[in-house]
């Protein structure tokens, strides 16, 4: 029955997120049909696995302080500035099975610069049944007139198409792309319109060096590529040992000040352009 259920919410949400599309040939809607039916499919076996909790120090990130109020509710958590906010927020798609709680240490940054950061919590824990949690964040935080849409994995597919989707909007629209360890579902290299950031580390051993690099195409031309030496995928957030993943060559708290790092320059260049 859950197993059912999971794929009936994924083929109801690939449904929803069609009808909205915009600037899509025929063949990139019957490629993204045919990739998200068989995302349904593999949710189905993904409902068995157990999610990845967060530790620290993700969970001591949680904490507000007189820097950051965090506000956690039962479909996003947010992270908002003490002090006057940016007109440039921040929302971030998790990876599958991932507790969202684990991104908290490092885009916490972000928000201690000014930004607003909204971080999605997944129906399921998987990203393509939060398709809609972009137009809910834009809710949250409406003095945001510029979002970076980010994600990790699986979650950085699906921001992908949301920024794909929303970068022409008239008003609160997206305005870059930061992927971790993540790539696009199908080419968007001639149809988005916003800056991208691609992060992704030399010990990946589930978003390999090699499938950043064979897909690179898929993403617009002056797409910055940043290769972290030492890092896996689990060190972009902070949930222990993933299975299939490479052996990290360097400590968990490098690997979160260089992603944090270059995730603030680009927010800010995003925000100042």
């Amino acid at each position: 029955m859950l197993l059912g259920a999971a794929a009936l919410l994924a083929v109801l949400g690939v449904v929803v997120a069609l009808r909205g599309a915009r600037r899509r040939t025929a063949a990139r809607v019957t490629g993204r049909i045919l990739l998200l039916v068989a995302a349904a499919g593999g949710i189905a076996a993904l409902a068995w696995l157990r999610p990845y909790p967060a530790v620290e120090p993700a969970l001591s990130a949680m904490q507000s302080d007189e820097a950051v109020t965090v506000v956690e509710s039962a479909d996003r958590i947010v992270f908002e500035p003490a002090d006057a906010p940016s007109s440039t927020a921040v929302f971030f798609q998790p990876g599958a099975l991932v507790d969202p709680r684990a991104y908290a240490a490092v885009l916490r940054p972000l928000a201690e610069a000014g930004h607003p950061v909204v971080i999605a919590k997944q129906p399921l824990g998987i990203a393509f049944l939060a398709l809609g949690a972009f137009d809910d964040a834009r809710d949250v935080v409406p003095h945001a007139d510029g979002w970076v849409i980010g994600g990790h994995s699986l979650g950085g597919t699906v921001a992908a198409m949301q920024a794909d989707e929303h970068d022409e909007d008239t008003e609160r629209r997206a305005t870059g792309l930061i992927l971790y360890a993540s790539y696009p579902a199908d080419d968007i290299s001639e149809t988005l319109t916003t800056q991208v950031l691609s992060i992704s580390g030399t010990e990946d051993g589930l978003a390999t060096p090699s499938k950043i690099a064979d897909t690179a195409a898929t993403l617009p031309v002056d797409t910055e590529f940043l290769v972290l030496d030492g890092v896996s995928h689990a060190q972009f957030g902070s949930y222990g040992p993933q299975p299939g993943d490479g052996v990290p060559q360097v400590s968990d708290e490098t690997a979160r000040t260089e992603i944090s790092d270059a995730s603030l320059d680009f927010v800010s260049l995003s925000a100042a352009g």
